[in-house]
């Protein structure tokens, strides 16, 4: 192994992680070469197991490691075929591979390749090439690690909320199952619940049942399909109670991460609400899951196009786009109606469904009186302005 000259000491990042010392197991069938590439990670501050051979490697794997340094020529075992077989077990971000080996041949690096390997150092080992080779896939494992602790740590809490709602909800629906106000009563309480926990009002999920109760109206659908787009749109937010208070409440603009977060209310709020015998919370399962979806395929939770979007979504996402806009927020005002109604105009054909924005505009004449009879926001302009 050549010596490096002039190399720094790790950083309190590069060896350990929250007083964890990285753990590295090196591979190799040369004991000169085990021995001083071990030596060299100890320095560093890792904690170093060695292997002689591929089979005493996938035992040793049976323990937890952060990466794996791995010889190709071996008597036992090849480094291939090791690589290929910790790829059974491990994702490519869960589990570093380097190989180290004196093979330059195309041939041997695209193999590499092909069983999962994440970098290449060559023999003998230049000492300060490894460990920034390895400070790289150590800094990416550690980033999927904590996204990964997140994730688990919010589908926890989801888990646990889900939980607890389910068995309310259950609950309400055998005690009070022939009382179909007191089963409206619940949803309402349960529609509150969501916004009770951030900046908007209750006012705001009846401008939304109003809003979507005059467009089913308008769209010609049935009494029962208007019924269950005015009670289940109350529910269109209700994934919120899965969502972090430190996002939810959060006074400024969210990052792109926590978006990432954000719009998990969508697949939330369906999963709080799927699998009940109620057409109402049925209905609310739909909403949740699509109101944020665009006619073009740019919305989410799954990007739908056109009409693979429910017609409940598609009612929903003009009328939560029409309040945001005339409603005001600490990072901007109300919009006019006027300037609400030309915003969307021209979201027509992209954001939402050419068919139900018409019908919307078409019936802004009932549109403002659901506005100003739950107004938390300016006194909108007249209706003739708009026109």
């Amino acid at each position: 192994m050549e010596e490096g000259r002039g190399m720094p000491a790790p950083g309190q990042g590069e060896a350990t992680e929250a007083g964890v010392r990285t753990r590295i197991l090196v591979v190799d069938d040369e004991e000169a070469v085990r021995c001083a590439v071990a030596e060299l990670l100890t320095s560093l501050g890792y904690a170093v197991e060695t292997a002689a051979g591929g089979l005493a490697a996938l035992g040793k794997l049976q323990q937890p490691f952060d990466l794996v340094l791995l010889d190709v020529t071996m008597p036992d075992l090849d480094g291939f075929a090791v690589a290929e077989r910790i790829r059974r077990r491990y994702a490519m971000d869960d589990l570093p591979i380097i190989i180290v080996t004196a093979l330059n041949d195309r041939a041997a690096r695209l193999r590499a390749v092909e069983v999962g390997v994440n970098d290449f150092v060559g023999k003998p080992v230049e000492p300060y090439e490894l460990r920034l080779r390895m400070a790289s896939l150590l800094k990416m494992k550690r980033a999927r690690d904590a996204l990964k602790q997140h994730q688990a740590e919010l589908e926890e809490t989801v888990q646990a909320r889900t939980a607890a709602l389910r068995q309310a909800l259950a609950e309400v629906t055998e005690a009070e199952q022939k009382a179909y106000q007191a089963h409206v009563d619940t949803i309402h309480r349960l529609a509150l619940a969501s916004e009770f926990r951030d900046e908007d009002t209750g006012s705001h999920i009846l401008r939304i049942s109003g809003y979507c109760t005059v467009l089913a109206r308008a769209l010609g659908l049935s009494d029962e399909e208007v019924e269950c787009v005015r009670l289940g749109s109350l529910m269109h937010d209700v994934g919120k109670i899965g969502v972090p208070d430190s996002i939810l409440l959060c006074p400024h603009r969210l990052t792109s991460a926590q978006q990432m977060v954000m719009r998990q209310h969508t697949i939330i709020g369906a999963r709080i609400l799927d699998g009940s015998p109620s057409a109402l919370l049925q209905a609310g399962a739909v909403i949740a899951l699509s109101h944020h979806e665009k006619w073009d395929g740019s919305g989410y939770p799954h990007g739908l196009v056109g009409a693979d979007i429910p017609l409940f979504g598609r009612i929903c996402a003009v009328a939560d786009v029409f309040d945001a806009l005339t409603s005001q927020r600490p990072y901007k005002q109300a919009f006019s109606i006027e300037e609400a109604v030309a915003v969307l105009r021209g979201g027509r054909g992209q954001h939402f469904d050419p068919e139900v924005l018409d019908a919307f505009l078409a019936h802004l004449d009932q549109i403002v009186p659901v506005l100003t009879a739950h107004r938390d926001a300016p006194e909108p302009k007249p209706l003739e302005e708009v026109r």
